[in-house]
C-alpha cells in the first residue's frame, strides 16, 4: 500500500486559452509561488488525463509524460489508455 508521500499527483490538460498545447501540471510538487496559477491553468485547460505515479523512479514516469506531451502537441492522436499503457507500473 502506498502512502500519500509515495505518489505524486498530476492531470495532462490541453490549453484552451493559449497555444493549445498539451501540458502537465505535478499538483502535489508545487510551491506556495506557483500553485495557484498553475491549478488555475489547468482548471481553464480541457482535461485529458489524471492520475498519480510512483514517488519511486518519479523521474523515468516524468521522461514518459513528456514524451507523450510532444506527440500529442505534434497532432498524433492518443488517447487516456493510450498514456496508461505508456506509464504502465509507473502508476500509483
Amino acid at each position: 500500500m502506498l502512502f500519500e508521500s509515495d505518489k505524486v499527483m498530476f492531470e495532462i490538460y490541453r490549453e484552451t486559452e493559449y497555444s493549445g498545447k498539451y501540458r502537465v501540471v505535478y499538483f502535489t510538487e508545487l510551491q506556495d509561488h506557483n500553485k495557484e496559477t498553475e491549478i488555475n491553468h489547468a482548471l481553464a485547460g480541457e482535461h485529458f488525463f489524471d492520475g498519480f505515479i510512483k514517488n519511486f523512479r518519479k523521474d523515468e514516469a516524468k521522461e514518459i509524460i513528456q514524451t507523450l506531451l510532444a506527440r500529442l502537441n505534434e497532432g498524433e492522436r492518443l488517447d487516456p489508455q493510450d498514456v496508461e499503457r505508456a506509464l504502465g507500473e509507473h502508476i500509483a
